[in-house]
C-alpha cells in the first residue's frame, strides 16, 4: 500500500501499476480498491499506462477527516495528480464520474477525461431521487442501520428491485458493502442535485474544457443513456459514445479498449 497525504490531512491509500503516461481510477458509490471493477480495469490498462486506484475518503484504508466536503474529495484527486506527476489523465464511474468532472470543472491538471454512467436523473423516464436522499441516507447510519442505508440506496438511488437487494445479504460481497456504507451520503452530495428529473445546467461544467469522453453503456436503462446523452451536450467539446452490449456494472475487459483508444489517440 502507498499514501498520500490530502490538503486537509486525510491520508489516502493508492496502488499504482504498469508505465506510461498516468491514468488515475475513481470509483463509485460501494467500491474501494478492494472491491469493485477498478482493480480489475487496473490490469487491463497497466501494458499502456501507470494506472493508479486509490480508495476515497472514508473507504478501505484512507482516512475519513470531519466534515465531509465534496472539496475535500476534489483535494484528495488533486493529492493523487500530484503524485502522478503533477496531471494526468481521469477516468471515473458512476459517482466517481460526477466527482472526476467536479474536479476537471475546478481546474485540477486533468489532460483528458472519461466518464461512464455518472447517475444523473435529467427527465421524466425514472422517477427522480428524493430531494432529501442525503438527509435520510445520514439518518439511517446515524442510527447505525447500514443494511438500512444500503436498501434505500439500491431501490431509491439506483432503482434495483426490492426483492434482488434482499438477496445481496447473502452475497459475499455484502459485508464489504456494510463497512462502506456510511460514505453512501457522500456520493449523493456529489451527484444529488442534478438527480432530480430536470436539465443539467447548460454552463455547469462550462470549465471542462480538456478532450472528454462521455460513455453509456447500450444495455443501461432509457434514463442512464438519455443522461449522458444530455452530458456529452453540455460538456465542452465531449464526445459520447455507447458500449454495446454493456450496463452500469460495465465488463472491464469491454471498456479498456475504448479507454486505451481514447486516452492514446484523442
Amino acid at each position: 500500500m502507498n499514501t498520500v497525504v490530502s490538503k486537509d490531512g486525510t491520508t489516502i491509500a493508492f496502488d499504482r501499476y504498469g508505465s506510461g503516461r498516468p491514468l488515475i481510477l475513481v470509483d463509485g458509490a460501494l467500491c474501494y480498491r478492494g472491491s469493485g471493477p477498478n482493480g480489475p480495469l487496473a490490469s487491463l490498462l497497466q501494458k499502456d499506462f501507470t494506472v493508479y486506484t486509490y480508495d476515497r475518503r472514508g473507504r478501505g484504508e484512507s482516512g475519513n477527516t470531519s466534515p465531509y466536503a465534496v472539496e475535500r474529495e476534489i483535494e484528495d484527486l488533486g493529492a493523487m495528480i500530484d503524485e502522478a506527476g503533477g496531471s494526468a489523465y481521469v477516468y471515473g464511474i458512476s459517482s466517481g464520474a460526477g466527482l472526476a468532472l467536479e474536479a476537471a470543472n475546478n481546474g485540477l491538471a486533468i489532460k483528458k477525461l472519461a466518464l461512464y454512467e455518472a447517475p444523473f436523473v435529467v427527465d421524466h423516464s425514472r422517477p427522480p431521487v428524493p430531494k432529501d436522499f442525503q438527509l435520510q441516507l445520514e439518518n439511517l447510519i446515524e442510527e447505525g442501520n447500514r443494511a438500512g442505508a444500503i436498501r434505500l440506496f439500491m431501490t431509491k438511488g439506483v432503482r434495483v428491485p426490492a426483492p434482488a437487494v434482499a438477496m445481496m445479504r447473502f452475497t459475499p460481497a455484502w459485508p464489504k458493502l456494510k463497512g462502506i456504507a456510511h460514505t453512501l451520503p457522500y456520493d449523493i452530495a456529489v451527484v444529488g442535485q442534478f438527480q432530480h428529473g430536470t436539465p443539467l445546467p447548460a454552463r455547469r461544467w462550462s470549465a471542462t474544457t480538456m478532450p472528454t469522453l462521455v460513455v453509456g453503456g447500450g444495455k443501461s436503462p432509457t434514463w442512464m443513456q438519455n443522461a449522458m446523452e444530455a452530458l456529452a451536450e453540455v460538456v465542452p467539446g465531449a464526445q459520447h459514445m455507447t458500449l454495446p452490449g454493456q450496463t452500469h456494472l460495465v465488463k472491464p475487459e469491454a471498456l479498456a479498449p475504448m479507454l486505451v483508444e481514447f486516452f492514446r489517440n484523442y
